[in-house]
């Protein structure tokens, strides 16, 4: 791994040992670079230079010196992202790989200096946005962000996000906003703030799981993410409270933002307070919305649409709690008005609710939404104005796109309060005007 110092210099080298600890000399056949002549890093093996070497001896119980140098100009944005190769060895009719990679542009590096220690043994390892408390730190967009481990938004700290800002992370890395903590997002049409994957070959674009999650725990009411893009992670975004503290402030106020090819869900909340529109959340290993222990919850104008492709999926496509293992807990409020909940099982909607505690019984109501469904929705306290099983036609959903194709029957809709979820978000995610009568869902056909 060739880290910072080779992003302020254009060129690093660094070196690996190759050890021999049998007792008979080692032949080993070849040397080589998988690209080639192509490859950007140079070799030295035992003092010969060259990308290809062959039959190399290492005595028994000795070993060779192989220096690695890469020569780039990261200042150079066309150059990719990141530079990978393959130092191959084969001896024996054996082959053992070492992966190299370097970063090919410049970047803004947030890397662990810090790590919370479990009594298991296992750590995570963090970097705070800043060492003093009681700061805004803002992240410009000049550079990508490239993230390994956590990076941390304290209690006192306040973290915004420049519109067009490209956040890449590592494996099992994320961004963790603890209580009293905040974040703001600050995408705009155009110039959306994407969290993905740091590998960026061809392989890993749309592979699921590579980062961990952006993790908001309770605390403050000031947490705002608009037109994000947030893909091919484990969670896309996790809020919760921790503990019992259910009269903590605590709120997320989520507009315009895709979420897509999840490895487990994409919003997961725990007895928060989440207000939101104009949202596209598709295609994630189990649900696309996962709500446990009740909360208040607002959904206007959004498309959770499921047709993940890549594995069974068991789960539907959103999933509504209110209990635990010890209590019911409130469910002030879940509110879905003009959304699409699709996807390709027939039922897309678990109502997992506990109605045992009469002062607790859960609130949750779809108004002018179209609906995978197989549950009653005559009941007009949970139900009003909705379209259910009609073919939504999404334009090309394996490849996230849900807007909505030509004989989509996902609209349209002017009972109830199509206009008034219409006032909240006059546009689509794409800036178009929404008339009168009103398609559900972040787009308009």
């Amino acid at each position: 791994m060739f880290d910072t110092v080779f992003t302020t210099i254009g060129s690093s080298t660094k070196y690996l040992i190759v050890k021999n600890p049998n007792k008979g000399i080692l032949n080993i056949s070849e040397i080589k670079l998988k690209n080639g002549h192509a490859s950007p890093f140079i070799l030295n093996v035992d003092g010969s230079p060259g990308k290809y070497h062959t039959n190399i001896e290492i005595p028994a119980n000795d070993s060779i010196f192989i220096m690695v140098q890469v020569n780039v100009n990261p200042t150079n944005q066309n150059s990719p992202l990141i530079i990978s190769d393959e130092l191959e060895f084969h001896y024996n009719g054996n082959k053992q790989t070492v992966y190299l990679e370097a970063w090919g542009q410049d970047a803004y590096y947030h890397k662990p200096d810090k790590a919370i220690y479990f009594s298991n043994g296992s750590y995570l390892p963090y970097s705070l946005i800043s060492s003093s408390e009681n700061t805004t730190v803002v992240w410009p967009n000049d550079k990508p962000h490239v993230i390994y481990g956590w990076v941390v938004v304290d209690s006192t700290q306040k973290l915004i996000i420049q519109p067009g800002t490209k956040i890449y992370l590592n494996y099992k890395a994320g961004i963790w906003v603890y209580r009293y903590g905040e974040i703001k997002v600050n995408g705009t049409l155009g110039n959306e703030v994407i969290f993905t994957s740091a590998r960026r070959e061809k392989d890993y674009l749309d592979e699921p799981g590579q980062w961990d999650r952006i993790w908001i725990n309770e605390g403050s009411t000031g947490n705002e993410i608009n037109y994000a893009i947030i893909k091919n992670g484990f969670i896309g975004i996790q809020a919760e409270l921790l503990g019992n503290s259910f009269n903590v402030p605590k709120r997320l106020k989520i507009t315009n933002t895709k979420i897509q090819n999840m490895s487990l869900w994409g919003m997961y909340f725990l007895g928060f307070n989440v207000w939101g529109g104009n949202n596209v959340v598709i295609n994630c290993r189990e649900y696309c919305l996962n709500i446990l222990s009740g909360g208040k919850y607002t959904f206007y104008h959004s498309t959770f649409a499921n047709f993940w492709n890549k594995s069974v999926r068991e789960k539907s496509c959103i999933h509504i709690n209110n209990y635990n293992t010890q209590q019911t807990l409130p469910l002030d409020s879940c509110y879905f008005g003009s959304c699409i909940i699709d996807g390709n099982r027939n039922e897309e909607i678990t109502l997992d609710l506990s109605t045992s505690t009469p002062s607790l019984l859960p609130k949750y109501f779809f108004s002018n939404c179209v609906l995978r469904t197989q549950i009653n929705t005559i009941n007009p306290q949970h139900f009003e104005f909705n379209k259910i099983n009609v073919h939504v036609d999404f334009k090309d959903i394996s490849n996230y796109n849900a807007e909505l194709g030509s004989n989509s029957q996902a609209g349209m809709f002017s009972q109830g309060n199509a206009t008034l979820h219409a006032n909240y978000f006059p546009n689509d995610i794409k800036g178009q005007l929404r008339l009168a009568p009103f398609w559900a869902g972040a787009y308009v056909k």
